[in-house]
């Protein structure tokens, strides 16, 4: 790995949104820390540039990581967390384990890592979280999803206040849908879809600006707020109307 001034650490970087990022900020000279569970694709992505190092770990193992992120010599101040999972409820009914699965990555996941990089956080640090607009409003077959993501977001906005006082930057991203092999699982329409070229390119602008907020697209994440405003009676109203559910 090229030893460059600017370096960013990437979680869940051996697809999607990660894997693009990793891509991209390795061709824009920075050195590379991609994270993932998958052996096999985080060494090709290695293989695509120098300033890539891979380093394997599962992140809903909290002694793995503590150990890996934890033991690093020197933690690049541009971290983002993106590794994430999505499952879904069927009718309503409750699976305690579907939330366990969904909360383990996406929550505690999250938190692991947070915990295992926290002490080397200063005034240089720029912790990037990756949430959903899933989290904005209720959707159908979401509870676990969205949920974790609305945690997701209340953890970022409020370490925002907290870590304040270190000079830390946090930035929240809500990315609508982006075709990655998680969303190539799903079995509806999703509008305004986005390719992760168009994702990277966009969370790396709102990282460069420093924005404390990066959501898109833009005309998806605005009707999703814009709902989020009305009485809920009004949201699950619009919610039903949008996705034609009747009951």
């Amino acid at each position: 790995m090229m030893t460059n001034s600017k370096q960013v650490l990437i979680t869940g970087a051996s697809s999607g949104i990660g894997q693009q990022l990793a891509i991209d900020y390795a061709k824009e000279g920075w050195s590379v820390l991609g994270c993932g569970q998958n052996q096999e694709r985080l060494e090709a992505l290695a293989e695509t540039s120098d300033n890539i190092t891979a380093i394997n770990f599962d992140i809903t193992n909290y002694d793995e990581v503590i150990k890996k992120l934890g033991g690093l010599t020197k933690v690049p101040e541009l971290i983002i967390l993106n590794a994430g999972t999505c499952e879904y409820i069927e009718h309503g009914q409750i699976d305690v384990a579907v939330f366990q699965r969904v909360y383990d990555v996406n929550v505690f996941g999250l938190l692991n890592c947070i915990e295992a990089l926290q002490s080397s956080f200063d005034e240089k640090t720029h912790l990037v979280i990756i949430g959903s607009t899933a989290s904005y409003i209720p959707l159908p077959r979401a509870e676990a999803y969205g949920s974790s993501k609305a945690a997701v977001a209340y953890i970022a906005n409020t370490l925002a206040i907290d870590l304040a006082n270190k000079g830390v930057t946090v930035s929240l991203v809500s990315p609508g849908f982006v075709k990655t092999p998680l969303t190539d699982k799903n079995d509806f329409a999703m509008p305004m879809i986005v390719t992760p070229e168009f994702a990277s390119e966009k969370i790396r602008a709102g990282i460069s600006a420093r924005k404390k907020e990066i959501h898109f697209p833009t005309k998806f994440s605005i009707i999703l707020k814009c709902i989020s405003l009305l009485p809920i009676r009004l949201q699950l109203a619009a919610v039903k109307r949008m996705t034609g559910r009747t009951a």
